[in-house]
């Protein structure tokens, strides 16, 4: 192509030497003008005239004019009713389908296919570049596609350099990937050099080709018609329709029309309806002030609302509508129509709503009776919370039944009652004066999850500094000193404490700074305790000292210890530290004969053994099922230690189980009046005094809190931020900043490197290795000594994995769960002795071996959450857990943390380390399941006690604390003191949300719940109600396997998993594998839940990290939603699906189908044999007749006939016997 460098004139000069140009200029010349474009007639080749790439390129966006004229109307429409709430853009079926975000829209410039064919090659090469990058977002993969099409489809370069330049991108491949790349780069015939960006506008979203039509349509994307783009004239029907419907929480009323043009009037007067329930004593307050767009002061609005509520109450329209005019101005149009349309609906209820007991609202309401049929109607609406004759009836059963319940409860007596702190309920004005607002809880709950940052900005210590480069900027902290010992502050030996405290610190000379100056509250006084501490302060040995003062509780006289009066239960975040806590605990107790057990999702317990335990170490998603149980309280009833690890996780998404459980803890202890100690052990955090309030610790006792500068090793921060934009140079910039920060101390430190897949540990070690050896600096990962790389060399060739054999002799190591475990131990020896210089690990290690290094580097933030269907930021447990291991105590005066991730992080991994994220409440957006927890509980029967429960949850002290943040007016404690309204409200949406899904009853009027036998089942299943409302409408009595799975797959767990383009060719052949058909295509998610599903009961394997993860995130809940379903068809009576039903529940839980011998649960068989087996047909029954040498002779394989005898008869066999016999004198 190098010919063509010198553009026009060089093509010029280069033509003018041709033969044809001077071989004879006169005769060539025709000097009669003639039209060049004139038809001949003769048949001309189109051949060079024509570039593919040109087509549609005189095409141009644009709209109907009649759209605009629409369009224009609308905005004037605004213009006039600015009250009037946008409409929310109607959804495509394909938007809808796929929920894409602008955060996961594919960016421009990056290859899209415009037919199926070049999509299904496109697809195989996503697929074929993960396999190679190992776990990568999609966004990677893509780009990375993108770079390697462009080397394909240029033509200029060989084959050879072609490759050279791919594994450049994609690390050394061979060659038959290289062909395979090659061959799909031949398929892709759509591709355009130098960015596909028209493709990349029409291929992706809703402007592709129109279903209807046939013809690409594109709007322009200018931010004026964003949100107008996608009207036409069916909106405007939709719109219409949308009026008709008057929301419950107001958002109705404010959808009216406001035109004055005839077309719009009917409209208006449907939009001009209020629902009575909505108007509490500040409905006016609120509608004024968002009429002024929030920009009126909060006094100034409330001296206008009253001013107006008058006008209201008096004159005749004409004079008040003057009134009002006067009050709001001219371009309040709008409202005053509104207010004038629902005047005597905001005047009465407003009275009735600032009611001041009981008696004063009863004479509003005779009142109202005495002045006319209009007035009766409102309070007949304002009552009525059923319309149909038949729900009235209903009702009326219903509120006997509470008439009863309530003579019983008023016999029992009312000393229980007052205990509890309950208030009487209202005789007849409903729980709670004026009529309850229903909130959007959705909306409500913090999008950002346990990634929310409350803090504005973020105060660094003194000393840190930043430091930008090309493409990245760092922020370096400095190691925070040690703070002087106080004059009377020293450390507790061991041998002065009790004796009988002694033996659970053996091996131990003293105890360190922090458990030194916890020690008296945690082993000698009964206080609740909360612990703020960094990560290796040494917290556990605080959880053992509250433990022993348990114990001596319990010591009788002769020094023996009654176990059988007490149970203490340690709630672990995760698995892998369940089981550390567990083996430490064991060990260190064992003197005492205490039996400590672990109880989680893979661990279950009997009763027995439960009676036998006293110290049960558990997750908070299973105590939380257990205490959800009332059969177990018995049990539950004997805790009186409760110690919750990482207690700062209240701030993740699995915060609400945590509340939930202290809140159910505290309200026990108020119900029972006996004591249970609350212990909360949690990292730094600056906010800890909300925390103390809410475990219920006196601050001047129980509440410790210890900064940074009390960290075991001085912590050294580095946080880079990579600024580049496109995916795939960040993730090779990433590649090269690790290299450089290994660099920096090699040699000198071992450095230890987290990174978030299996394939990523060996991918980034060899990287980094690899890199050394070009720039000849290999030689400073291995140490001088020739005894340590003998060590290397020699366990070179014992491990197993072939990763691990050609990364061991240059001083490289990686570390995985994927890994033998013979293989682990040896890379943990190796590195522990300091053989290994560079270890590349998953999380895995930072949680279940303590291993650490001078140097912790975290590559990378971003991991795949299966929860999300989405790449999301690393959890804050897992990024101080990580950092935790940076220096080591015996060895180093500091440790250093470096975290790679994108600059938009940088702020909020910069709060997390430092003491700066204030820890909010994600309690809403678990709300109504919690709810209905403690309804099938018992502990909350009406709306009353549910307010009572909120208000001993995480959310209530941060609402009092930080009100704004929680959606509510910053002076609204100077009205309402508790936030007893606010707590009604989130009490009554929950509860409307419950009773819509058929999980409770509730009567809106007297606030009373009934459990449902559905709201049983999601309790114990530990289900979501949108999950039991699905299968609910869905389940019919004659679905058979196809269907089950199909619901399966439709459970709200499941809501954001994708289909994602890299996984759709493993996702087709395993469709091929499963035997349950599928009538969805692989585009529908619920297609991929339902494949990975049969793939796990089929042990099939994987080799996609995400698809993995999915598969490992469903069949997690697989067993519960089985059960579940099982329990809901069961409770119907349905026979033949609940036979169903079962199977399928057995079939998740032993990984096999039902049509297999049921000897593949025993190990140790040939996979021949069962097969065989299985080709006989036999029923299973007759198995239990043939002795061992007919079994063998059976599959031909003599040698096995014992064996499988042996196995055939440890199954259970029952026996049914049944005898018949008439009863004389009944028929």
């Amino acid at each position: 192509m190098a010919h063509l460098g010198g553009g026009a004139e060089a093509h010029a000069r280069f033509k003018q030497y041709e033969y044809r140009a001077n071989s004879s200029l006169v005769l060539t010349t025709d000097s009669r003008p003639r039209d060049t474009h004139e038809p001949t007639g003769e048949p001309e080749t189109l051949w060079g005239k024509i570039d593919p790439k040109s087509f549609g390129d005189r095409a141009y966006r644009g709209r109907p004019a009649e759209l605009d004229d629409k369009l224009k109307k609308s905005k004037r429409k605004k213009e006039r009713d600015p009250l009037a709430e946008p409409l929310p853009p109607r959804q495509t079926k394909r938007r809808r389908l796929r929920e894409e975000s602008v955060l996961t829209a594919t960016e421009e410039g990056v290859y899209q296919p415009k037919t199926k064919e070049t999509r299904a090659a496109y697809e195989a090469m996503l697929s074929l570049i993960q396999q190679q990058l190992g776990g990568q977002p999609l966004n990677i993969v893509s780009g990375a596609a993108d770079e390697i099409l462009a080397v394909l489809k240029n033509e200029a370069v060989k084959n050879p350099d072609k490759k050279k330049e791919i594994e450049k991108l994609l690390n050394p491949i061979p060659n038959q990937v290289f062909d395979q790349l090659v061959s799909i780069g031949r398929l892709i015939t759509d591709y355009q050099d130098g960015g596909d960006a028209g493709g990349a506008a029409t291929a992706n979203g809703d402007e592709a080709l129109d279903d209807d039509v046939g013809v690409a349509v594109e709007f322009e994307e200018n931010e004026d018609d964003d949100d107008e783009s996608d009207l036409d004239m069916v909106q405007e029907d939709e719109e219409e329709d949308d009026d008709d419907v008057v929301e419950p929480n107001g958002a109705g009323a404010m959808q009216m029309g406001g035109g004055i043009d005839d077309d719009d009037m009917r409209e208006a007067d449907e939009g001009m309806s209020l629902n009575v329930q909505d108007i509490d004593a500040y409905w006016l307050q609120r509608k004024i002030s968002q009429a002024y767009d929030q920009q009126i002061d909060p006094q100034q609005c409330q001296r206008l609302a009253e001013e107006v509520l008058k006008i209201l109450a008096e004159g005749d329209d004409r004079e008040v509508e003057t009134k009002l005019l006067v009050h709001l101005q001219f371009d309040k149009f709008s409202l005053i129509k509104f207010l004038l349309r629902n005047r005597l609906k905001i005047v009465w209820c407003t009275r009735l709503a600032r009611a001041e007991d009981q008696e004063d609202r009863k004479k509003i309401e005779e009142e109202m009776m005495g002045l006319g049929p209009d007035l009766a109607a409102i309070l007949e609406q304002l009552h009525a919370t059923r319309a149909t004759a038949k729900e009235r009836q209903k009702n009326l059963e219903k509120s006997i039944r509470e008439e009863a319940r309530r003579l019983k409860d008023e016999s029992v007596g009312d000393g229980d009652r007052d205990r509890r702190g309950f208030v009487d309920r209202d005789t007849e004005g409903g729980w709670l004066q004026g009529p309850r607002l229903e909130l959007d809880l959705d909306s409500l709950a913090f999008e950002q999850g346990g990634l929310l940052m409350a803090n504005k900005k973020c105060d660094l210590p003194l000393g840190s500094y930043r430091h930008t480069s090309k493409g990245y900027e760092e922020v370096h902290v400095p190691a925070l000193k040690p703070k002087p010992l106080e004059s009377d502050e020293r450390f507790v030996k061991i041998s002065d404490m009790p004796d009988w405290a002694q033996p659970a610190f053996k091996g131990m000379q003293q105890l360190n700074r922090v458990q030194s100056k916890v020690y008296e509250t945690a082993l000698f006084s009964p206080e609740n305790v909360l612990l703020c501490a960094p990560t290796g302060a040494g917290k556990t040995n605080v959880a053992v000292l509250t433990i022993l003062q348990q114990l001596a509780l319990n010591r009788t006289d002769d020094g023996s210890i009654n176990h059988s009066k007490y149970k203490i239960v340690y709630v672990a975040p995760m698995k892998a530290l369940v089981a550390e806590v567990v083996g430490n605990l064991s060990h260190r107790l064992e003197a005492y004969g205490v039996t400590v057990r672990e109880l989680s999702g893979d661990q279950t317990l009997t009763r027995q053994q439960i009676e036998e335990t006293q110290i049960i170490v558990t997750t908070p998603e299973k105590w939380d099922i257990i205490t959800r149980k009332s059969g177990d309280r018995t049990y539950t009833q004997l805790v009186k230690l409760l110690i919750v690890d990482e207690i700062h996780l209240l701030h993740d998404n699995r915060g609400p189980v945590l509340e939930s459980i202290v809140a159910r803890t505290v309200r026990q202890i108020e119900t029972t009046r006996e004591h249970i100690r609350l212990v909360g052990l949690s990292a730094t955090l600056p906010n800890y005094e909300d925390v103390a309030l809410f475990l219920r610790v006196d601050l001047e006792k129980g509440m410790f809190h210890f900064d940074n500068s009390y960290r075991p090793v001085p912590l050294s921060q580095q946080y880079v931020g990579i600024t580049v934009k496109k995916p795939l140079q960040r993730f090779q910039l990433m590649n090269d900043i690790c290299y450089e920060k290994v660099m920096a101390v090699a040699g000198k430190h071992q450095v230890l490197i987290f990174v978030h897949s299996r394939k990523e540990t060996a991918k980034t070690a060899r990287a980094i290795r690899d890199t050394a050896l070009a720039n000849d600096t290999l030689s400073r990962f291995l140490k001088e000594d020739a005894a340590s790389r003998e060590i290397l060399q020699s366990h070179t060739d014992i491990v197993k994995s072939n990763d691990l054999k050609d990364l061991l002799p240059y001083g490289f190591a990686i570390h995985h769960a994927g890994l033998a475990r013979g293989d682990r131990q040896i890379v943990e020896e190796l590195f522990g002795d300091g053989h290994v210089q560079v270890l590349v690990s998953t999380a895995t290690l930072a949680w279940g071996v303590n291993l650490p290094a001078h140097t912790v580097i975290i590559k990378g933030t971003q991991i795949y959450n299966p929860e999300k269907g989405a790449w999301t930021e690393l959890s804050p447990l897992d990024v101080m857990q990580m950092l935790g291991r940076a220096g080591r105590p015996q060895y180093d005066s500091y440790g250093e943390g470096i975290i790679i991730t994108g600059h938009s992080e940088l702020q909020y991994y910069l709060s997390l380390m430092n003491q700066q994220l204030p820890i909010e409440s994600q309690f809403v957006s678990k709300l109504a399941d919690q709810l209905n927890a403690e309804i099938v509980l018992g502990t909350v029967q009406n709306a009353r006690e549910a307010c009572n429960w909120i208000g001993y949850t995480y959310l209530f002290v941060r609402m009092l604390r930080n009100p704004t943040l929680y959606g509510l007016p910053a002076d609204v404690l100077s009205r309402d003191r508790t936030l007893e309204e606010r707590r009604a409200d989130l009490v009554h949406s929950a509860a409307s949300i419950l009773d819509r899904n058929n999980l409770v009853k509730y009567d809106r009027k007297s606030g009373y719940f009934q459990v449902t036998d559905l709201g049983r089942i999601a309790s114990y299943y530990y289900i979501t109600h949108g999950t039991i409302a699905t299968y609910n409408e869905h389940l019919k009595p004659t679905m058979g396997d196809i269907e089950l799975c199909r619901l399966f797959s439709l459970s709200e767990e499941f809501k954001y998993v994708t289909v994602r383009q890299d996984e759709k060719m493993e996702l087709a052949k395993l469709l091929d594998r499963v035997p349950i058909p599928i009538k969805e295509s692989l585009e529908e998610p619920s297609a991929k839940i339902n494949v990975l599903l049969q793939a796990y009961i089929s042990q099939l394997k994987l080799e996609g990290l995400s698809l993995t993860s999915d598969m490992v995130f469903i069949t997690q809940s697989a067993g519960r939603l089985m059960r579940a379903l099982f329990e809901i068809v069961l409770k119907r009576g349905w026979a033949q699906l609940t036979e169903k039903a079962l199977n399928l529940c057995k079939m998740v839980t032993k990984r096999m189908w039902s049509v297999q011998t049921p000897l593949r649960q025993f190990n140790g068989i040939p996979n021949e044999i069962l097969m065989k087996l299985e080709k006989k047909d036999l029923a299973w029954e007759r198995y239990y007749d043939l002795s061992s040498q007919e079994i063998g002779e059976l599959i031909r394989f003599p040698k096995m006939g014992r064996t499988l005898h042996k196995f055939i008869h440890q199954f259970p066999k029952l026996t049914l016997q049944h005898m018949f016999s008439q009863l004389l004198g009944l028929f």
